[in-house]
């Protein structure tokens, strides 16, 4: 274990008693594994016995994750307001209650309407409960150490691809996809149900604490933290709209790797064992990234982020020229760190410059705009792929995107406003 990961490890106590707030972080890594492995992770698993089983095409089985993708993000500014308005523990407790009810339906699902309908669903319970909400929990509680806690929280999340694709495939051999369905709705009921409603609370102060542990007012962290700016502040500040931009053109490369990196390498002429390879080196490449950038980003949170997309770019340059294994492998490797670290930087970003005032709509709106942005790029490259017989061109097109949010990202830095207690 590094001298880094020790310090991780190891959250500060505050005149020798534990933060609560470090308690929270605990509780969001788990739930958050779990919401994210079983609402996210485990879907693609259930492609192909639901097929087989149901009769139905490959484009209306995966309709309905587009849909809650498309939900999520219509409904995300909406959970933005409802948590600075009320916090997080009702947002999030209502938000796994809607996962458990979803799921379940799910397991009983025979048409496809019906179907349409719990992935409707699925998209209000993953806007409530994924990051976005968890994000804000750990901007009220943090200032000096927020980056830290955001990379506690995401660096165990991030094992949840390699923790429930495998579990659901051994529940589904085991005893059918249906009934796999069922007991990972169980598993959402037994969990994260129970950890929001208890342990969820809003804001240090209304404990008698202070942000980060503080027992009194230091020179890095005053007794009242700055608020920040109010939502309508927020959206006169050209770094909010660089920022934002920045991380919409990141997003397009992100989404659309993740979805298209097996059929694509594939058509390259490579089998498919490598392809389903490289995808999943991916996932476990990206959680270094997410220990080592998040951190990095407390002291240049800008060079950092513009780093991110960088390596980005990179790697899509690699996978252009590729001609070989090892060079797809190159690829994985300098992708991967960008995608494992972009979120929690976007996330820190946000709460820097902004505060957290109305960090929930603030974040939510953005959101809003990235996801939206994110889904109709992956419409667009499956397009442009039909029209030229490959995916080189969409390649090219995501280099430039990346390249231009490492520029945005200084426009941001540059433009961002200054606030006071």
């Amino acid at each position: 274990m590094t001298v880094q990961t020790r310090a991780l490890a190891r959250p500060p106590l505050s005149a020798g008693r534990w933060y609560y707030g470090w308690t929270l972080v605990l509780t969001l890594a788990l739930t958050e594994t779990i919401s994210y492995g079983v609402l996210f992770y485990a879907v693609s698993v259930f492609i192909a016995p639901m097929q087989a089983d149901l009769g139905w095409t490959r484009a209306t089985i995966s309709g309905g994750v587009s849909l809650s993708l498309i939900v999520a993000a219509i409904v995300g500014l909406g959970v933005g307001r409802w948590l600075d308005w009320q916090g997080a523990r009702g947002v999030m407790t209502l938000g796994s209650l809607l996962a458990v009810i979803a799921v379940m339906a799910w397991s009983q699902v025979r048409d496809p309407q019906t179907y349409a309908l719990i992935w409707l669903l699925m998209g209000l319970a993953k806007a409530m409960v994924f990051y976005d909400s968890a994000f804000w929990v750990l901007a009220q509680w943090f200032v000096r150490y927020r980056r830290r806690a955001i990379t506690i929280m995401t660096f165990v999340a991030g094992f949840s691809f390699l923790i429930f694709s495998p579990l659901a495939n051994a529940l589904i051999q085991r005893f059918g996809w249906r009934e796999a369905l069922v007991l990972l709705g169980l598993l959402l009921a037994c969990t994260t149900l129970p950890l929001h409603a208890l342990l969820l609370r809003r804001r240090p102060e209304d404990l008698g604490l202070l942000p980060d542990g503080d027992v009194q007012p230091t020179s890095s962290s005053p007794s009242s933290p700055p608020e920040g700016l109010n939502f309508g502040a927020a959206l006169r500040q050209l770094a909010y709209w660089a920022l934002t931009a920045a991380f919409a053109c990141g997003g397009v490369g992100l989404y659309t790797m993740v979805l298209y990196i097996v059929p694509h390498l594939i058509d390259e002429g490579y089998d498919s064992a490598f392809a389903a390879l490289a995808a999943g080196l991916v996932g476990l490449l990206s959680l270094p990234g997410r220990l080592i950038f998040t951190p990095l980003g407390e002291r240049a949170p800008s060079r950092v982020a513009a780093l991110l997309f960088l390596s980005q770019a990179a790697g899509l340059l690699v996978l252009i020229f590729a001609q070989s294994q090892l060079g797809v492998l190159a690829f994985v490797a300098l992708f991967s760190l960008g995608y494992g670290a972009v979120t929690p930087s976007r996330a820190a970003l946000m709460a820097e410059y902004f505060g957290r005032r109305a960090y929930g709509t603030i974040n939510g709106f953005s959101t809003v705009i990235i996801t939206l942005v994110s889904a109709a790029s992956v419409t667009a490259a499956a397009l442009l792929n039909d029209q030229t017989g490959s995916f080189r061109a969409a390649l090219w097109i995501m280099v430039g995107l990346s390249l231009l949010g490492a520029g945005l990202i200084g426009v941001a830095h540059w433009l961002r406003p200054r606030l006071t207690t």
